[in-house]
């Protein structure tokens, strides 16, 4: 069997294995006003006040912000239902893009802020993961839902009407940094398989990308490709197991290990030798297993051989780029 075909094999696995876990996903709810508050959390004096808010400021810039409160969404991530919910509800004016969505589900103690693409500028992922860190999630681990949700939307609407001029802490690179590091410690984790589930596909998982890892490693020549190929499936397939955190680890520590172990592999005899052999004989042993070229080519065998309701409110045709940050407490 050739690397391609079993690339190809491992890739299908994994794709099947990762679909295995997912569940049906809930509906997104009907758009009655700017509250919909569907986990009943927010209680009725709170409702009047921030559906006072959200109008005047509505009315005043035609930016459209609205809150979604949902008991839960399963095992769906908050970024794919949040982005189902924008795409359903159209925020925002069309042409302007000017919509946010404020979704808190208590049950999953998750929440985001979703951005659409005319409201990037002032409301940066980095700025939206500062609102949620900073305004939300101390008042929800407190209990205060309703609470939690005014201040977040409060600080909305300062940050928009503040411009793009002063969405970072500082100019050029200093300000990218800083909101590099706000991105990632605002980062929100999928919901992950139960343990059993992940010891297993990570033997799976690990076992085969960790193989061709090995391969590329002690292969000259060819192995360069072989880093490169792998690049994907490193980045990706370890967050079903990991999360998204511990999967950027792995990510660099793969990028930084296979080159450093490769460069001191190269400089030994038997490495040396190897290289030597495929270029003069076409065909090499490296601990039990033969390796062969042909042209540009190189193949693995084992011991010399081979086998084979009606309401008055509603959207107003905006679109969202998946901009914004999620959170949980």
């Amino acid at each position: 069997m050739t690397l391609p075909v079993l690339a190809r094999g491992m890739l299908l696995a994994l794709l099947l294995a990762v679909s295995a876990v997912a569940s049906a996903a809930i509906d997104v709810p009907y758009l009655s006003g700017r509250i919909v508050d569907d986990a009943e959390i927010i209680s009725a004096p709170a409702r009047e006040r921030l559906n006072a808010r959200l109008k005047a400021h509505e009315d005043a810039s035609s930016n459209q912000v609205v809150v979604l409160t949902v008991p839960t969404i399963g095992d769906e991530s908050i970024e794919q239902f949040a982005t189902r919910v924008f795409e359903q509800w159209k925020l925002g004016k069309k042409g302007k893009d000017n919509g946010v969505l404020v979704i808190v589900v208590p049950k999953d103690r998750k929440m985001r802020i979703e951005v659409g693409y005319g409201l990037e500028g002032p409301l940066t992922d980095a700025a939206s993961s500062r609102i949620i860190r900073n305004n939300m999630t101390p008042r929800f681990k407190a209990g205060d839902y309703e609470g939690g949700i005014e201040a977040g939307v409060k600080a909305i609407h300062a940050r928009i009407d503040a411009g793009p001029e002063a969405a970072g802490t500082g100019g050029g690179a200093k300000s990218f940094v800083n909101d590099a590091i706000s991105d990632l410690s605002g980062i929100e984790e999928p919901q992950l398989p139960p343990w059993p589930v992940r010891i297993l596909l990570g033997c799976f998982i690990f076992g085969v990308i960790g193989l061709f890892t090995l391969i590329g490693v002690m292969t000259p020549g060819m192995g360069w490709f072989l880093y490169f190929f792998l690049i994907p499936f490193w980045a990706m397939f370890p967050i079903i197991i990991l999360g998204v955190k511990g999967a950027l680890i792995v990510l660099v520590v793969y990028l930084i290990a296979f080159p450093l172990t490769k460069i001191i592999l190269s400089r030994t005899d038997w490495y040396k030798k190897a290289q030597s052999d495929l270029k003069k004989k076409g065909a090499t042993s490296i601990g039990g297993f033969v390796m062969s070229s042909g042209g540009s080519s190189s193949g693995w065998s084992s011991g010399g051989s081979s086998g084979s309701s009606s309401s008055s409110y509603s959207g107003g045709g905006g679109s969202s780029g998946g901009g914004g940050s999620s959170g949980s407490w």
